[in-house]
């Protein structure tokens, strides 16, 4: 039976494991995990089938008011999560900002569309209390981290029409005006598209091209006077999924703006804003894996064919252990780069290790993300391809996080970059995995061959992939794919030595250590087959779905 003060029985164990401060925050994140999955869970359906946002450009007047007209559930609900903390807290309480990447995860489970301008209401928040000038800290951080219900949320505009990833094309120009500049450029993928604060990237006058001419800068969405800015929001997307998240196209129309941070510092301090959002991209990428096994175990358990429940099959069983170790392998990698982005703020030496498993674990779990919602669709059959569950929603919201903040070829070109000699990201990395290594205790002895094994793969795979510029450009996405796979079988070996009592934690281990170096076909261990239907027994029951 699940814990009711628990908002998860298998990562809170970890979590407050490696960071003891989360437990201070437990039952808070046990509140926020009940509102999420019955309030929440309700506003999300009913907005993905019958009530999405739309726009009003223009008032009846035939004034400019960029007005984006939400259903009222989803609108306060919308303030509601601010409300709760989960930007203001690190600011109010210091708390770690991994305490705002869990709430991300818990929210992800029932509403990407929430969880989107939550991602983007912290970048700015992170980017105006770290980066800005103090005048403009003082002015505007407190508008985005405010916990009364009346908090702007942010927006990141840096995709060009274009451009795309290559943010170093960017066109969008400033020019400056006394204290502020004048931004003319079109935005093309801007998600929360009617955020009351911006970070977006322009080219001042006269800069030079590439990306050492790119500043950054913040953009109100009314002016002093309490006008719009000069900017049209042209259309909203119409998207596969994330239904309720309202994503535009903007012409910045000389569109009022101060300077964060002038070239060449811009393109720079946007990509540490990415590298926030990929954050809470991989932990909302679990988010979707743990509601995916919750509705399989959910649907296989309850329905009976040829005179047995479904989740008695042996086929079915396999599928359902699948998920769940691709679940528990993704969130310990995910949550590795939440940590890692704490360190960072206290020791800047951890930017690379930070950068290292944000790649990493954004590719990997986004592709689990994919592949458990998929399977839980198909374990439900019919039923699952319709709107009246949630499996079809959860599969295509879940189709986008393999592509915002970067698809898998910019992670593993991120990778490539890091595994240069100026970063010393394979020293890093190998540091870690020996490191977790030598704390394997010889009962383990099983899973330290295992990680061996794995570790001395991986020394081929990129020397190999390192080799020249051509073998670098070609299998760069599969050393992405190895080395997050990797890290993840290197996590959960850690996490096995840790929480030794537990014989659930070793079991997963090794299945996905069979999943990731298969030894042939039907040789899998089924000890640890058995030891893992097993743990799926105290699995929380699936949300309440309208």
């Amino acid at each position: 039976m699940a814990d009711s003060n628990s908002f998860d029985l298998y990562l809170e164990p970890w979590l407050t494991a490696r960071v003891p401060r989360m437990a201070d925050y437990s039952a808070k994140l046990a509140e926020f995990h009940d509102w999420v999955r019955t309030d929440v869970d309700v506003q999300a359906n009913y907005t993905d089938r019958y009530a999405p946002p739309a726009l009003e450009t223009y008032d009846r007047n035939g004034e400019v008011v960029n007005r984006i007209v939400s259903n009222r559930w989803y609108a306060e609900q919308h303030e509601e999560v601010y409300r709760r903390g989960i930007i203001g807290l690190p600011y109010s309480e210091n708390a770690p900002h991994l305490l705002t990447f869990a709430m991300g995860y818990i929210l992800a489970q029932s509403d990407i569309s929430l969880h989107c301008p939550v991602t983007l209401t912290g970048a700015v928040a992170y980017v105006l209390g770290s980066h800005a000038p103090d005048a403009i800290r003082q002015r505007y951080l407190f508008d985005v981290v405010r916990m009364d219900g009346l908090a702007k949320t942010g927006g990141t505009w840096a995709t060009e029409q274009h451009g795309g990833s290559d943010i170093r094309a960017t066109t969008t120009v400033a020019i400056a005006h006394g204290d502020h500049f004048a931004l003319h450029g079109l935005k093309w993928f801007t998600s929360n598209a009617n955020s009351g604060l911006a970070v977006a990237t322009a080219r001042p006058e006269g800069a030079p091209p590439g990306s050492s001419g790119l500043g950054l800068y913040l953009v109100p969405s009314h002016l002093a006077d309490g006008k719009p800015n000069h900017y049209r929001i042209r259309k909203l997307k119409d998207k596969l999924g994330t239904k309720g998240l309202p994503t535009g196209e903007i012409d910045l129309l000389g569109a009022e703006a101060v300077e964060i941070a002038p070239p060449p510092s811009g393109f720079k301090l946007m990509m540490e804003v990415l590298e926030y959002s990929r954050v809470h991209n991989a932990v909302g990428s679990v988010g979707v894996q743990r509601r995916a096994l919750r509705e399989a175990l959910a649907w296989t358990r309850m329905r009976h064919a040829f005179g047995h429940a479904l989740i008695d099959y042996p086929m079915v069983q396999d599928e359902l252990l699948r998920i769940r170790v691709e679940f528990e392998a993704g969130s310990l990698l995910a949550f590795e780069a939440a940590i890692a982005f704490d360190e960072t703020q206290q020791n800047a030496e951890r930017r690379t290790w930070l950068r290292l498993t944000t790649a990493l674990a954004k590719y990997l779990t986004a592709e689990y993300a994919i592949a458990a919602s998929r399977t839980a669709l198909e374990l439900i059959g019919g039923n699952g391809y319709t709107s009246d569950y949630p499996v079809a929603r959860l599969l295509r919201d879940a189709q986008v996080l393999t592509v915002w903040e970067g698809p898998a070829n910019i992670q593993a070109l991120e990778l490539l970059r890091l595994l240069a000699p100026r970063y010393r990201g394979w020293e890093q990395y190998q540091e870690r995995m020996q490191a977790i290594l030598d704390g394997l205790p010889e009962v383990l002895r099983k899973l330290r061959a295992a990680l061996r094994e794995r570790m001395e793969g991986d020394r081929e795979a990129v020397a190999f992939t390192m080799h020249d510029d051509e073998s670098a450009q070609r299998y760069a996405r599969k050393l992405l794919h190895r080395l997050s796979q990797s890290l993840a079988f290197g996590l959960l070996c850690e996490d096995t030595a840790v929480q030794q009592s537990d014989d659930s934690r070793a079991h997963s281990a090794w299945r996905y250590f069979e999943a990731i170096e298969p030894r042939g076909f039907a040789v899998e261990d089924e000890t640890a087959r058995r030891g893992m239907l097993e743990s799926l027994v105290e699995e929380e029951p699936a949300a309440k779905e309208a």
